[in-house]
């Protein structure tokens, strides 16, 4: 039986370099036999941490009701997640910051999430990897804090306009990534 896989995309750009990746990966993972629930954080209402505490409190992971409260559950569900995104400005897309932010509930809240693997998938204008260090580092840090096994990593640098991914080797790398979870 198939592990059960979410995938939280962070760009806007529908067709864009990481969506493509995105949706290799996606394909691969489901020629597997894995169950894939995705979740396009740009395409969704999901505002920051509060910092208010209450988690849970009203029986949803986020006490103010926003999409988070749909996604949460399926984390919670998932053997696996998987995070994808362009870099902005070097660092994470305000897009799917919410999200990350978010994941503060699961913790503050008690949930047993350790144990979940997970994978990151993420690409940059420069040639230069270490721009992806605003990316990579924090989604390795969140892994580690909430006992999630990372298990792979994608990182692809120099592309910016859509398209500019098929001249690089970055979805067979997400196809691939597929195998490791």
């Amino acid at each position: 039986m198939g592990k059960k896989i979410v995938v939280i995309t962070g760009s806007p750009r529908k067709g864009g370099n990481s969506f493509a990746m995105t949706d290799s990966f996606v394909k691969a993972a489901e020629a597997k036999g894995h169950i894939i629930t995705r979740f396009d954080a740009a395409m969704m209402k999901i505002g920051g941490c509060r910092a208010c505490e209450t988690c849970y409190s009203t029986g949803k992971a986020c006490s103010f009701d926003d999409d988070f409260n749909i996604i949460a559950p399926a984390i919670l569900d998932a053997d696996a997640v998987v995070f994808t995104m362009p870099v902005y400005w070097y660092s994470i897309p305000a897009q799917i910051k919410g999200v990350i932010d978010r994941l503060f509930s699961l913790v503050v809240g008690g949930k047993e999430i350790s144990g979940k693997e997970c994978a990151l998938i993420t690409c940059c204008e420069e040639d230069d990897k270490s721009v992806m260090d605003g990316v990579r580092i924090p989604i390795e840090r969140s892994a580690a804090l909430m006992k999630w096994n990372m298990v792979g990593k994608v990182l692809i640098p120099g592309v910016l306009n859509k398209g500019d991914i098929d001249k690089t080797d970055g979805c067979r790398l997400a196809a691939e990534l597929a195998e490791k979870v």
